[in-house]
């Protein structure tokens, strides 16, 4: 049986969430984007969307988590599932100025994309150990 890059996502970042996930799921947002990126640009892409992610979980709060996977099969297939606190922590990501910087950096790179919006059900993660 076969597991989607997605579905690997979704899975491997719930393992790693630890009690950041204490809330109900209902006041969190998660989102799912799906990129498709200019092979030939996969590199700089990978350096632009890291140094993104860094600073979003390292200057805001509400940023509980973000990943991002390839597929192995096509490594300019990526994958995101973001968890932020609640709409207004969202609200305030795509505002700030690291994540601007991004946009601005990566779009001539991006050949595809596309934003699931979802409703969390369950949100589980073993603590800390």
């Amino acid at each position: 049986m076969r597991i989607s890059a997605l579905h690997a996502t979704v899975v491997v970042s719930c393992l790693w969430m630890g009690t950041v996930l204490a809330a109900p799921p209902a006041e969190k947002v998660v989102h799912i984007a799906q990129l498709v990126i200019d092979p030939a640009q996969l590199a700089a892409y990978h350096a632009a969307v890291k140094e993104e992610m860094a600073d979003s979980v390292r200057l805001e709060p509400g940023v509980l988590a973000i990943y991002s996977v390839a597929e192995k099969e096509y490594p300019n297939r990526l994958h995101f599932f973001e968890i932020y606190a609640d709409e207004a922590a969202y609200r305030s990501h795509i505002a700030s100025a690291h994540f601007q910087k991004y946009v601005t950096t990566t779009q001539p790179m991006i050949l595809s994309r596309v934003l699931i919006e979802t409703d969390p059900i369950q949100l589980s993660a073993q603590p800390p150990r």
